[in-house]
């Protein structure tokens, strides 16, 4: 489809906004409700979440294996494997807020970083984007938690990632489309740049 075609279809299938609300608005979560125009005419309403905007990070061990964290997740119920992560603060740029949570979570600095793209893992409900980070050349420091985090910091290989996601144990949707550019970038397929 050409680029003229694509806004043409896109125009024929976008909803038009009529009114938009906040139903609820907490410490972190900010939830709307709107009421949309339909392309044939119709009105409907649409619920989802505005999301600050956040961050993941590969973090990359000189010799190959990947740093990863364990934490529980309430709304799971359980104990997650992820790589690591958080949300933008205010007015900070996503690759400080990279650079801030991989010290704060693991106590790791890196030399290099590369920016691969954004994810957008909940289009349905939520406007949350995950700017995707790749860090390499890490220097073990001191962690610095928030208050009321709790986690783990382990290691794994590509492979043994590979293994736990394809036997179900790997879930969280961010770290897997941390490994599936991880994997493409190790097999040449895909671009990193890396920056100092």
């Amino acid at each position: 489809m050409k680029p003229d075609d694509a806004a043409k279809g896109d125009a024929a299938i976008s909803e038009t906004l009529i009114e938009s609300t906040q139903a609820f608005r907490g410490n972190f979560l900010d939830v709307r409700r709107d009421r949309v125009r339909l392309p044939d005419g119709k009105e409907t309403g649409r619920e989802y979440i505005v999301h600050p905007g956040a961050v993941m990070i590969v973090p990359i061990l000189d010799k190959g294996q990947l740093l990863m964290e364990r934490q529980f997740r309430h709304p799971m119920g359980r104990v997650m494997l992820e790589f690591p992560a958080g949300k933008l603060d205010p007015n900070e740029s996503p690759l400080a807020c990279a650079k801030r949570e991989l010290l704060e979570e693991t106590g790791y600095s890196a030399k290099e970083w590369a920016h691969a793209g954004v994810l957008h893992n909940a289009i349905a409900y939520s406007t949350e984007g995950i700017e995707i980070f790749f860090a390499r050349g890490l220097t073990q420091g001191e962690r610095k938690l928030d208050e009321g985090e709790f986690l783990d910091v382990v290691t794994h290989t590509t492979t043994e990632l590979d293994a736990l996601a394809a036997n179900g144990e790997l879930t969280d949707a961010k770290t897997l489309i941390g490994l599936l550019w991880l994997t493409r970038w190790q097999d040449g397929e895909w671009e990193l740049a890396w920056k100092k």
